[in-house]
Formats: C-alpha cells, sequence, structure tokens
C-alpha cells in the first residue's frame, strides 16, 4: 500500500486505525462520561467517508463501525467495537495507485464513571486493540494496542459540554511512526428539543509521524435526531484545520438502547 511521501504528511490509514477508539455520541469524537446501567445494552452502526489530497496523491478511505457496550453495573461497561476500513491512493501522475479493504482490528473498551453530582460527572475508560486485521494490506497494526481516556461531562440546561484527554499507544511501524499519540478534545451539545440536538466538536492528536510538529486538528459539526429514547440518528462533517489532518469526512451513525 502507498504512503504519502511529504514530510509530517498525515498518513489517512492512520487516522483510521487510531479512530473510534473510544464510543462517543457519534458524530462526537469526544465521549461522555455516562454509562448505559445495570443490564441494559447500546449497539451503534456508523459509517465515515475521508477525502484527503497532499502533494499529489489523492487519499480517499472510509469505515464502518458496529459495536455493542453493556452495562455491567450503574457505573461500569463494557464494549466491543468491530470496524470495516478501505483505503485508496492515487497520484495525480497515475504513478502511484493502491487500494485496500477489510476488517480492521477489534476494539474492547471499559468504561468506569468514578464521579457523578450536580450536573458533573467524570470517568475513565482503558481500551485494547487486538490485532484482527490484515497487517500485510495495512488494515492493521499487527500488534496489541492499548488507549487509556479520562473523560468529563458537564450538563446545564439544554446545553452537555464535554472532555477528553488521553493516550493511545500506535502500535503500527515505530521505525518511521510515533508510538505514543496523545489526544486531547472537546464537544458541546445543545438540545433543542426532546428529539433534536445540535453537536460541535473540537479535536487534536500527536502527528502519528516522528520529528513532526503539525499536529492534526479537526473540527466536526452535526446533529443528532431522537425519534425515540432510545434511537439515535445523526449526520455530522470534520473538517481538518491543520494541512496534516484530513481535508474533509461525512459521518453518519445509528444508535439502538434496549
Amino acid at each position: 500500500m502507498g504512503h504519502k511521501t511529504a514530510p509530517c504528511g498525515f498518513a489517512l490509514c492512520a487516522a483510521l486505525f487510531l479512530a473510534a477508539d473510544v464510543w462517543a455520541a457519534h458524530p462526537l469524537i469526544t465521549d461522555d462520561a455516562d454509562t448505559q446501567g445495570k443490564g441494559n445494552f447500546q449497539f451503534e452502526i456508523n459509517g465515515e467517508y475521508d477525502h484527503d489530497k497532499d502533494d499529489g496523491i489523492t487519499t480517499t478511505g472510509g469505515q464502518a463501525n458496529a459495536a455493542l457496550t453493556y452495562g455491567v453495573s450503574d457505573c461500569f461497561d463494557m464494549s466491543v467495537g468491530i470496524p470495516y476500513r478501505w483505503i485508496k491512493q492515487k497520484s495525480d501522475d497515475q504513478l502511484i495507485s493502491s487500494s485496500e479493504n477489510g476488517f480492521s482490528d477489534i476494539s474492547v473498551n471499559a468504561k468506569w464513571r468514578f464521579y457523578q453530582k450536580d450536573g458533573v460527572s467524570f470517568a475513565i475508560e482503558p481500551g485494547l486493540s487486538l490485532p484482527s486485521g490484515d497487517f500485510g494490506e495495512g488494515l492493521g497494526a499487527g500488534k496489541v494496542g492499548y488507549s487509556f481516556f479520562i473523560v468529563g461531562t458537564r450538563e446545564t440546561g439544554s446545553w452537555t459540554f464535554l472532555g477528553n484527554i488521553g493516550y493511545i499507544r500506535n502500535e503500527v511501524d515505530s521505525d518511521i511512526e510515533e508510538l505514543n499519540i496523545w489526544h486531547i478534545s472537546a464537544a458541546a451539545i445543545y438540545a433543542l428539543n426532546d428529539q433534536w440536538k445540535i453537536v460541535g466538536n473540537l479535536v487534536a492528536e500527536r502527528n502519528t509521524e516522528k520529528d513532526c510538529d503539525n499536529n492534526p486538528v479537526s473540527a466536526i459539526t452535526g446533529f443528532i435526531y431522537s425519534p425515540t429514547k432510545d434511537i439515535d440518528l445523526d449526520l455530522g462533517v470534520k473538517l481538518g484545520l491543520t494541512s496534516s489532518a484530513t481535508d474533509w469526512a461525512l459521518l453518519a451513525g445509528t444508535t439502538f438502547r434496549f
């Protein structure tokens, strides 16, 4: 599979590997500190289409994710996510062309909400990435990876504010890629009524390329429509704010709770 040759060029495949490790209220990337409650399930299906161009190479790709979350107790959740990914690269001079698709690495996450009072809650969220994707085809890391996030939520009136600080172990290629990835993000949700919510998100992460100071920063905006209290439908757009971030992406998803 081909890669961009520009220094500090953020490879879309790396962005896809690091995406969706924490299961947020899609289309948000920033997670909240809420849990499902003992004995309750949540099933999510979401997708993303990405487009990026850098130094004459156009990279498009996407992912379809399915995740199941179970409330082990009122304040502790376990979740499993299975992603399917596709990546295409093509240069303007037609000298570079590649296409890969298939299932990628399975993620297993836990969330423990350890504080909740007066509309403020905090949780920790450790996770594992299992090497189920084909490393040779560029669809998996080939090694077990892990992550750890601190998640905060503040609810006040029609507004909900979210914040995440996290660490991701990027087990892909230690010769050319940074192993230790930091993540920081913040989001806001405004409830227009019981059915409609408007969302916004700012996300920054350490660039996966070594010795690169241009870190990817992205903004997301969109909405969540809830025809019932147990079903969410969402749509969003993600825009890259720095040159190392993916130029733009479309996001959509559905969530069921039972």
